[in-house]
C-alpha cells in the first residue's frame, strides 16, 4: 500500500546532521531506519540532528543515582530545540564503596573504559552532538576526555553533590565515616558511635560532599569551559537540577546548529584556569592526574611544573572540606564557584576572555555570580585563607619525575622521619589498625602505581584511620598510588617513577630517613648513591598482580602518573625496549 505521506528519501538534510546523515539519509539507509523505527523513532525524528546522551547511571553508589531522571530532562531540552536524543549508558566504579579493597584498583582504570565507551558509541552511531552526564570521580574526567577525542559539539553536566549528612549533631560525609573507623580502632569511640556515623553520613543521591575529587573536577570543568557555568554546582537533590538538565539539552543544540566544537573552546589558557580553580578551592590532588589526561585528548600538553606555577601564585580562598569547614552544597548556597572566579579575576589570576560552552566568557560567568550576603565560604582575595594554592609538586631523589602534595588542611611544610615501608595498601592498613605507626614516621606505600597496582588505588582507608587515631598531624605518608580528594594531612602521592618500573621508591628500606620540604619543593631519601647502587643491583621487578583481563591490559598500556596515567602504551613500549636490550 502506498504511504499517505511523501517518502523521506529526498527530504533535504538538516544542516546540523553533519555526521548522522550518513547513518539515516537516503534509500541505501532504509535498513538502518527500520532498526531505529523498532526503537520508536519516527521519520521526523531521524530527519533531525541525533544527539547522544551518555549516562553513567549505576546502582552501586549514590553518586550517579539521579542520572536516569536527569537524562529525561536533557532529552526534553534536546527535543524542544530541534534534536533527536539517543540515550546510552556506560560503567562507573565507586571509590567510596571500593576503598580499601581490591576493587579500588578498578577505579582509575574505569576512567579509560568510560572515555573509550562514550567515544565508541558516538563514533559507531555517528552522533552530531553529545551530552555527558557524570557523577562519581572518574566519570567526570572521562566525559571531558571523550569530548576532546570526538570533537563534536557537546558538553559535560555533573549530576551534583550529595547534601551533607549528620553525625553527633554536626555535618558529616563519607570521610567522616573513614575517620570514625580509625577513631574506633584507637578506642576513642564505641561501635555504636561508629554505626551512628555510618547511618548518618550519606543521606541520598549525589557525589561525595566536600571539595573531594568529584566536586573538584566538576569545578574544574566549569573553569575549563566544557560545562555550563553554574549548572554543575547545583546539588543532586535540589529541584533546580532538573531544569539545569533541560537547559543542557537546549544548549547542546545551540552548539550543534552553530558547529561549536570542544577544541575550538578549550585552550592551554583554559587549563590554566582549571588548575587555578583547584588551587583556590583546596581541591583534590587527583586533578593532577585528570587534567593532563584531558589535555592530552585535546591535543595539548600539560606538565606538572605548570601546576606548581599556577598554584604558587593562586591563593586558597575557599574554606571547603576536607581542609576547611564547608561542603560543596554550602558553596552553591553562597553563590557558586563563580564567586571564586570573581575573586581570582581581581588579581588577574584567570584568563577571563576564555570562552565556555554556554556562550559566555569566564569573566562574564564571574560577573553574573550572585553572592549571598554574609556567606562564609569564599573569602575575599585580599584576605585569603592561605597566600598559596592547595597543592604543589615536589621533586628530588625519591621522585625525579615529580609527585604531588596537598597543602590545604595542614600547616606543616617540613617533615623528616624514618621510613615505614609497605609493599601494598592492604599491608599498610593492617599496620595502622594494629597501631604500629608512631609519631614522626614517614609511611611509604609502594607498588600501588599505575602499572604496579595496577590502577593507583586511593589510600583513604589508611589516611582516614591515621587521622582518626590522632596521627594526622605528626606523620607523613608517601606513595606511588594516589589519595582520595577527602584526604588531609601531609600526604604525598603519585611518586614517579613508580616502584614497579624501578623508581627510587622501590629502593627505600625500613628506617631510612626521608625529608619532605615543601618550601624547597623537595622529596629526598637520605641514602648515599653507593648504597642505592647496591640496592638497585639486587632489585628485580615484581611479578604482575594480574596476567589477563582488563587489569593486565591497563598495566601494559598505562603511562607514568606524571603524564596523567593515560593508556598510550608506555609500559608496553618500556617492556619491549628492555627485552630488546636483554637480547642484545
Amino acid at each position: 500500500m502506498a504511504p499517505d505521506r511523501p517518502l523521506p528519501y529526498s527530504r533535504p538534510s538538516d544542516p546540523g546532521k553533519r555526521h548522522s546523515h550518513a547513518l539515516t539519509d537516503g534509500p541505501d539507509r532504509a535498513a538502518a531506519r527500520a532498526m531505529l523505527k523498532a526503537v520508536g523513532f519516527t521519520d521526523d525524528d531521524l530527519a533531525q540532528p541525533i544527539i547522544g546522551v551518555a549516562t553513567t547511571w549505576i546502582e552501586t553508589m549514590p553518586c550517579n543515582l539521579n542520572q536516569r531522571r536527569l537524562a529525561t530532562f536533557v532529552k526534553d531540552g534536546i527535543r524542544a530545540a530541534g534534536g533527536t536524543p539517543m540515550e546510552f549508558n556506560t560503567v562507573a566504579v565507586s571509590d567510596g564503596v571500593s576503598m580499601g579493597s581490591e576493587g579500588m584498583k578498578a577505579s582509575l582504570i574505569s576512567r579509560e573504559v568510560i572515555a573509550d565507551s562514550i567515544e565508541l558509541v558516538a563514533r559507531g552511531h555517528l552522533f552530531d552532538g553529545i551530552v555527558c552526564l557524570v557523577g562519581c570521580d572518574k566519570t567526570i574526567p572521562a566525559g571531558a576526555m571523550a569530548l576532546g577525542r570526538l570533537d563534536i559539539p557537546g558538553l559535560v553536566l555533573y549530576n551534583g553533590t550529595i547534601y551533607p549528612g549528620t553525625y553527633k549533631g554536626r555535618p558529616a560525609d563519607v570521610v567522616t565515616v573513614f575517620e570514625a573507623i580509625g577513631a574506633y580502632r584507637a578506642g576513642k569511640i564505641t561501635l555504636d558511635e561508629l554505626y551512628e556515623a555510618e547511618n548518618g553520613a550519606c543521606p541520598g543521591a549525589g557525589a561525595c560532599g566536600g571539595q573531594f575529587t568529584a566536586n573538584t573536577m566538576a569545578t574544574a570543568l566549569e573553569f575549563l569551559g566544557v560545562s555550563p557555568g553554574g549548572l554543575n554546582g547545583i546539588p543532586a537533590e535540589d529541584p533546580k537540577k532538573d531544569e539545569a538538565a533541560r537547559r543542557a539539552g537546549e544548549l547542546v543544540m545551540t552548539l550543534v546548529h552553530h558547529d561549536v566544537r570542544p577544541r575550538q573552546l578549550v585552550t592551554k589558557r583554559s587549563f590554566e584556569n582549571a588548575i587555578a580553580s583547584v588551587a583556590a578551592t583546596g581541591g583534590s590532588t587527583n586533578a593532577v592526574l585528570h587534567l593532563p589526561a584531558i589535555a592530552s585528548e585535546f591535543g595539548l600538553e600539560l606538565t606538572l611544573d605548570e601546576f606548581t606555577e599556577v598554584a604558587d601564585r593562586t591563593p586558597l580562598i575557599a574554606d571547603m572540606r576536607p581542609g576547611g569547614r564547608y561542603a560543596a552544597a554550602d558553596m552553591y548556597d553562597a553563590g557558586g564557584v563563580g564567586l571564586v572566579a570573581r575573586e581570582l579575576l581581581k588579581r588577574g589570576l584567570l584568563h577571563g576572555d576564555e570562552r565556555t560552552v554556554d556562550g559566555r566568557t569566564i569573566a562574564k560567568v564571574a560577573a553574573d555570580a550572585v553572592e549571598t550576603p554574609g556567606q562564609p565560604v569564599v573569602k575575599p582575595i585580599e584576605t585569603p585563607i592561605k597566600p598559596f594554592g592547595g597543592l604543589t609538586i615536589l621533586r628530588g631523589s625519591l621522585a625525579p619525575e615529580g609527585c604531588v602534595v596537598k597543602l590545604a588542611g595542614h600547616e606543616r611544610r617540613h617533615h623528616r622521619g624514618p621510613a615505614r615501608v609497605f609493599d601494598s595498601e592492604v599491608e599498610c592498613f593492617a599496620a595502622v589498625r594494629e597501631r604500629k605507626i608512631k609519631e614522626g614516621d614517614v609511611v611509604v606505600i609502594r607498588y600501588e602505581g599505575p602499572v604496579g597496582g595496577p590502577g593507583m588505588q586511593e589510600m583513604l582507608s589508611v589516611t582516614g584511620a591515621l587521622v582518626g587515631e590522632g596521627l594526622g598531624e605528626s606523620v607523613a605518608l608517601l606513595t606511588d598510588g594516589r589519595f582520595s580528594g577527602g584526604t588531609h594531612g601531609l600526604m604525598i602521592g603519585h611518586v614517579a617513577p613508580e616502584a614497579a618500573v624501578g623508581g627510587p621508591i622501590a629502593l627505600v628500606e625500613e628506617g631510612d630517613m626521608i625529608t619532605v620540604d615543601v618550601d624547597a619543593k623537595a622529596l629526598n631519601l637520605e641514602v648515599d648513591e653507593a648504597t642505592l647502587s647496591k640496592r638497585r643491583a639486587r632489585w628485580s621487578p615484581p611479578a604482575p598482580r594480574y596476567t589477563s583481563g582488563v587489569m593486565a591490559k591497563y598495566a601494559a598500556l598505562v603511562s607514568s602518573a606524571s603524564e596523567g596515567a593515560i593508556t598510550n602504551g608506555f609500559a608496553l613500549r618500556r617492556a619491549l625496549a628492555a627485552r630488546a636490550t636483554d637480547v642484545r
